[in-house]
């Protein structure tokens, strides 16, 4: 702190710039590289890659039942364009995110035309990936560091937001820059934030042993053979600091800009599974029970205008999955009839649910629904019984669903 304070005493006399702490001379690593000067202690590069997965020209309109998040920027924007996305990825010192934890290195994906084809779908490879990358050689560089970033998020200069995409960056990435920038008393422009963690969540549920994003990138078809474990990385910015040795860091920025491979690939997938979900679904081995009552909450009346292809899409979705024995979309299916006035159908349903190898909990869920249809729509006063006593006949219900169902045989014995 002694030759910290003495430095900016002699910047305050003399309104000279400081020498860096270290000079881009004393890492050699980085010469021949793509490695620019991007201020103070500051090193930028930009490179474009081909995805491992192919985007669509204009994104599909069923898009926010998966992430949620784009409701907002559709409603306010109307439809988006891939090339108005941001993907975010931040290295730091740590996994804390308390006011000591600083950001060494930073990375912007976006897709940029390749302008080689006009043909518009899945397979026509009209997008490539640019990866813009930052890299703070020292804590004085920070504010240039910020700077530079800054500059390359969406609605900069401009007071119209963009759209940022990361993975857990709600929780982690956005809260840290947000009080690096505050620190260093930098405005942060304004922008929508798109978070897929919570997406991958609900589609992968079940289906690995963890929603990391290296566990959802296996799903989906990435590798990432030889890459460097991310927690390696503060110890390996503070190796640097000691030694200049940039090696390891090198990897550290490998393997930020596969993180953003990662997550434009991840993002990609589920504009795949939003525009066909049934066809899909072999191919990214994603939960179909989640899906479909995901899509079929976000059809509910009065929630969007949806157009009628999106409809029929969550119709099938929703059958497909009653259909493979989910319980939670087979009382999903059989309600849905029943609503529509299909009780035949309806009851079919139920009474299979009834009998099929489910958990008890959804067992009684179905005889509930059957015994309330024999009651008030039947007028099937014994059938209604005979429900509610099959309920009561489970092995392992929870004590507040036996006292309903015991408070409704009281009440049809009355009837009756």
């Amino acid at each position: 702190m002694g030759n910290l304070r003495l430095r900016l005493q002699r910047l305050r006399k003399t309104g000279k710039p400081l020498e860096p702490f270290r000079s881009v001379a004393k890492a050699p690593g980085f010469f021949g590289t793509e490695w620019v000067s991007g201020g103070f202690q500051v090193l930028t590069r930009s490179v474009v890659l081909d995805p491992p997965l192919s985007l669509p020209p204009s994104l599909p309109s069923a898009l926010p039942i998966l992430v949620p998040d784009l409701f907002q920027v559709m409603a306010d924007q109307g439809p988006l364009s891939s090339e108005t996305l941001l993907f975010l990825d931040l290295e730091t010192t740590g996994l804390s995110g308390g006011a000591g934890t600083v950001a060494f290195l930073g990375a912007l994906g976006r897709f940029v035309p390749t302008h080689q084809n006009t043909k518009q779908d899945f397979g026509s490879g009209l997008y490539r990936l640019q990866v813009d990358q930052y890299l703070l050689l020292d804590y004085p560089g920070e504010p240039d560091f910020l700077a530079a970033l800054l500059r390359g998020l969406p609605g900069y200069g401009s007071g119209n937001p963009g759209v940022l995409v990361s993975y857990n960056g709600k929780c982690f990435d956005l809260p840290l820059l947000k009080t690096r920038c505050l620190m260093n008393q930098m405005p942060l422009p304004r922008y929508y934030h798109a978070d897929l963690l919570h997406p991958a969540r609900w589609l992968w549920k079940g289906c690995l042993p963890d929603c990391s994003q290296g566990s959802i990138e296996s799903r989906i078809g990435l590798t990432r053979t030889g890459d460097l474990p991310g927690a390696l990385a503060p110890e390996i910015w503070f190796s640097f600091l000691k030694s200049g040795e940039t090696q390891d860091l090198l990897r550290v920025c490998e393997h930020n800009q596969r993180d953003i491979v990662g997550l434009a690939s991840i993002f990609t997938a589920l504009t795949h599974i939003a525009a066909s979900p049934l066809g899909a679904a072999a191919k990214y081995g994603y939960n179909l029970e989640n899906a479909a009552l995901r899509w079929r909450a976000a059809l509910k009346p009065g929630k969007h205008p949806w157009e009628a292809a999106v409809q029929e899409t969550g119709m099938a979705l929703l059958q497909a999955a009653a259909t493979q024995a989910y319980p939670r979309a087979a009382l999903a299916a059989a309600l849905d009839l029943m609503d529509q006035g299909r009780y035949e159908a309806g009851r079919k349903r139920l009474r299979e649910l009834t009998k099929g190898r489910h958990p008890d909990t959804f067992k009684a869920a179905a005889y509930r629904a059957l015994a309330l249809d024999a009651e008030w729509r039947l007028q099937d006063i014994p059938g209604a019984l005979a429900y509610v006593e099959a309920a009561l006949n489970l092995g392992e219900l929870r004590e507040p669903v036996i006292q309903a169902f015991r408070y409704r045989r009281e009440r049809l014995l009355g009837k009756g």
